[in-house]
C-alpha cells in the first residue's frame, strides 16, 4: 500500500472508530434506560457522523426520486403504470444507492412510474 493510501485508511478508521465510541455510549445509555427520543436523538447524530466519514472517503447517496429509470444506477423491484409522461420515473426508493468516486457501487432499488404507451393503430394509417 502506497503511503498516501495508507494515511487515507488511517484516517477513515480513526473517524468510524469516534463512531464506534458514539455507537458503545448509545448502547450503554439504553441499558441504562434512556428516554426513546434521547436514544433517538443519538442515533440520529449518529448517522450522520458515518454518513460525513463515508463522504468524505468518496461516498455520494444517489437521488434518485422523480428522477428519469436509469438501469445503472437504479433497480427496479416495483413499477406502476403511469398515467402521463413519456420515459420512465423513479417515484419512491426503497434502498439507498451509492456512489464511490463516481462510480455505482451499489444501486438504489426504486418503485418505477412507468410511461404511457403511445396508442397504436398497428402501423396503419387512413389514407
Amino acid at each position: 500500500m502506497r503511503g498516501w493510501e495508507e494515511k487515507s485508511s488511517k484516517e477513515l478508521v480513526l473517524r468510524l472508530l469516534n463512531i464506534l465510541d458514539e455507537l458503545d455510549l448509545a448502547v450503554m445509555h439504553m441499558k441504562e434506560g434512556v428516554e426513546p427520543k434521547d436514544l433517538q436523538e443519538g442515533i440520529e447524530m449518529i448517522q450522520k457522523n458515518l454518513l460525513s466519514a463515508l463522504e468524505s472517503a468518496g461516498l455520494r447517496k444517489i437521488e434518485p426520486v422523480g428522477q428519469p429509470f436509469d438501469p445503472s444506477r437504479h433497480e427496479a423491484v416495483e413499477k406502476i403504470q403511469g398515467s402521463s409522461g413519456r420515459v420512465d420515473i423513479v417515484v419512491k426508493e426503497l434502498r439507498t444507492g451509492y456512489l464511490f468516486r463516481g462510480q455505482v457501487l451499489r444501486p438504489s432499488m426504486v418503485k418505477v412510474e412507468l410511461a404511457t404507451k403511445e396508442p397504436s393503430d398497428g402501423g396503419k394509417e387512413d389514407e
